[in-house]
């Protein structure tokens, strides 16, 4: 495991795995923006900058031209872009790559083949089958009074609804989550473990698509096998890459965001009661806590030398995409650092910005509402059992990981 050495000056040596800025980073990029450095720069690991105000993230976000996506990581040396290592290279054609991690032109058609399954009609089909799950596992612990809510239900829901839009087993939603945990979390400061695991999800989906190819269904992958791009099948290592991404993305950040608002509401009695009282509100309240508790930062690539502010950076050089930063600038959201479930004017950048913004964000805010409804109805009074026990992952995806709350039996079957 790598050591996080302290930060000393966030302007100049910023990190992001340093338990300040994990636990909470609000006052870290406030700090930043009140003392004029839109712009932090580190050396840690390689040259990085990272924009705390929405203009700063939104303008680099929307511009692919000067910022590559084929590096998404926020830790650069350990995803393999090196000359020693050309597999991963941008010009590789044969490179497994997502509609995440590539650029134009690649990216456009490739996105609009993925854009169907993940459409407001195509994401309400699971619906029910969502509203059953989370059901089904309050049921296993209601009884208890008491559950580490991050473990038990939020952990659990994202990998089971992948499973079931990949037509892979969902008995295998824990041994998805510890590859996936393993990948983006433990991977992002342990150069072995992200080789351990990105090796074991390849190899997974190499066999799952084996199997399409031979037993075709009407999973995604079985209907990505028989697709065209530019009137060309779709090529096999971008089938891969995004299969990976879905179980990747789709399992870590709305498992994060789920833990997030559960948090929140345990944590502020007068919000989850609202929302007890008023369920018609709980739209509105996700698109807050997406805001204010957004989970993902990405990576993008100089191509050029060019501008951030004062700061000159050079090609190569990389720039880290906080996206929760940009929801908490002042200048766009009034009293930013407050959770307010009825904002009205919330133009938040959670599911991103530019070509780039999440694909999956219907199937996301699907899978946030039917939780914490479902939650909310069964078990409608819980608090934090202990608050100093509450974890959090950071890095490239935030969201707490031990959440233990308390609730009363007396809670509705």
């Amino acid at each position: 495991m790598t050591t996080v050495e302290p930060v000393e000056d966030w302007a100049e040596d910023f990190e992001l795995f340093d338990p300040a800025y994990v636990n909470d980073p609000a006052p870290i990029w406030n700090e930043l923006r009140e003392s004029g450095c839109p712009f932090a720069r580190t050396e840690r690991r390689q040259v990085s900058y990272l924009p705390v105000t929405f203009d700063g993230v939104r303008s680099i976000a929307k511009d692919s031209e000067t910022w590559s996506s084929y590096s998404i990581a926020v830790v650069p040396e350990l995803v393999g872009e090196t000359d020693r290592d050309p597999e991963h290279r941008p010009d590789n054609p044969d490179r497994i790559r997502s509609i995440i991690d590539s650029d134009p032109p690649h990216h456009t058609p490739e996105r609009q083949l993925m854009l169907p399954f993940f459409a407001p009609r195509s994401v309400e089909k699971y619906r029910e089958h969502t509203q059953e799950l989370c059901r089904q596992l309050i049921r296993g612990f209601i009884e208890d009074g008491r559950v580490d809510v991050a473990e038990r239900y939020a952990r659990q829901i994202p990998p089971r609804i992948i499973a079931m839009i990949l037509g892979i087993d969902p008995d295998m939603a824990d041994t998805f989550t510890e590859w996936v945990q393993g990948f983006l979390e433990i991977g992002q400061v342990d150069a072995e473990a992200r080789k351990y695991y990105d090796e074991k999800i390849t190899e997974f989906f190499i066999g799952e698509i084996g199997d399409r190819l031979e037993n075709p269904g009407d999973d995604l992958i079985s209907i990505l096998l028989t697709s065209e791009v530019n009137g060309e099948p779709v090529p096999i290592n971008v089938i891969q890459g995004n299969v990976f991404l879905m179980l990747v993305a789709g399992i870590d950040t709305t498992w994060s965001s789920i833990g997030s608002a559960l948090w929140h509401l345990a944590s502020h009695p007068e919000d989850r009661q609202r929302l007890v009282d008023e369920p018609e509100l709980i739209p509105t309240a996700i698109e807050e806590f997406l805001r204010a508790y957004a989970p993902v930062t990405m990576a993008r690539v100089a191509t050029k030398d060019t501008t951030l502010g004062d700061r000159k950076v050079k090609a190569g050089e990389r720039v880290v995409l906080s996206f929760p930063a940009a929801n908490r600038d002042p200048e766009i959201f009034d009293n930013p650092d407050e959770v307010i479930i009825d904002r009205q004017r919330n133009r938040h950048v959670a599911f991103g910005s530019g070509i780039h913004r999440c694909a999956g964000s219907n199937l996301a805010r699907m899978e946030m509402t039917v939780a914490i409804e479902t939650f909310l109805e069964m078990i409608p009074e819980f608090e934090l059992a202990d608050a100093d026990a509450v974890t959090w992952a950071g890095g490239q995806v935030r969201g707490p990981r031990t959440l233990p709350v308390i609730f009363s039996n007396r809670s509705k079957l």
